[in-house]
């Protein structure tokens, strides 16, 4: 299976969602990245030195603590996301 379109699909799903995206080198210790909110504004920062794998599925964390029932999502896509839901506190109940 191919996971670069999972992952195309997964980072517009965090555009529609006015979550910013970037990738950059990270510490080891930092596991691919994940959610945090800078000044405000929700984030999402993954390790760009992973495998397509690994950002996939730190996105997908990412985005299960937000509503994507609005967005079209493939069903694959949607799969994945939905893996994660119920693991990760909800973003409005973040500080």
């Amino acid at each position: 299976m191919k996971l670069e379109p999972i992952l195309e699909e997964l980072e517009r799903a965090a555009e529609k969602l006015g979550v910013k995206l970037s990738y950059e080198a990270l510490a080891e210790s930092v596991a691919g990245g994940g959610l945090c909110k800078v000044k405000g504004a929700w984030r999402v920062i993954l390790e760009k030195r992973g495998t397509v794998g690994e950002k996939v599925a730190s996105l997908a964390r990412a985005l299960a603590a937000f509503d994507t029932e609005p967005l079209f999502l493939t069903p694959l896509a949607r799969e994945t996301v939905e893996r994660y839901r119920g693991k990760v506190a909800k973003a409005d109940s973040r500080a």
